[in-house]
């Protein structure tokens, strides 16, 4: 089983690929928790990651793909692997099919997830953290149990400024604007399955593990 999994921030591919990895046995992917991990490992390619990241600029692709070559080699990679928002532009996805064509693992599907916009402002905006104790809530999903106070603390509750509307939109829109060519360019070699993600988990789940299983078809 190899396949990528595609969504707007908040889609919930996350929740959806940690399950599904475990279930499939394979490893999950995600390029941000690799980055953090290799950075704090402190591996030649982790001090050449953090060396951009602490200066607030985006890793190169180039340095993104030869980590996730890196990780890609190890053995418990060999029955499959499940990639988490990663490609996400036609680059990165060159760069990823000529990997996988080094490697004999050539991806077999991309599963996008559809979710609409107010849905994605409601789910990414939702979120307050404790000033004190930096415990995360979610206003629909995980609320505390009084206002605006920390359960675990007692501490004050605030949106952070990444978690507003208006930077919520933008962050959509930029992922839409580079997304929708790679979209097209997974869809024109007829891998790209999409599913809703909206409604409950696991109607979710069955859906893209089917869309996952028309890989072996």
């Amino acid at each position: 089983m190899r396949v990528a999994f595609l969504g707007p921030p908040g889609a919930g591919k996350g929740t959806q690929a940690r399950e599904l990895a475990r279930e499939w046995g394979v490893p999950h992917v995600a390029t941000g928790d690799m980055l953090r991990e290799a950075a704090s490992a402190g591996t030649p390619l982790g001090r050449e990651a953090k060396a951009y990241m602490d200066t607030g600029a985006l890793v190169p692709d180039d340095v993104i793909i030869r980590m996730i070559a890196e990780r890609l080699r190890r053995p418990d990679a060999r029955k499959g692997f499940l990639l988490d928002g990663f490609p996400r532009t036609i680059a990165q996805a060159e760069g990823l099919e000529r990997l996988l064509e080094d490697l004999g693992q050539p991806l077999e599907r991309v599963v996008y997830f559809e979710v609409s916009e107010p849905e994605l402002l409601r789910r990414l905006t939702g979120r307050r953290v404790c000033r004190a104790c930096q415990t995360a809530f979610h206003m629909v999903s995980a609320p505390p149990r009084s206002p605006g106070v920390c359960d675990r603390c007692g501490g004050e509750l605030y949106q952070r400024e990444d978690d507003s509307e208006a930077t919520v939109r933008h962050r959509l829109g930029v992922y839409a604007r580079q997304t929708a060519p790679l979209l097209d360019w997974y869809r024109g070699r007829g891998m790209l399955v999409s599913v809703p993600g909206e409604g409950p988990i696991e109607t979710i789940r069955g859906a893209v593990r089917g869309a996952a299983a028309g890989a072996r078809a």
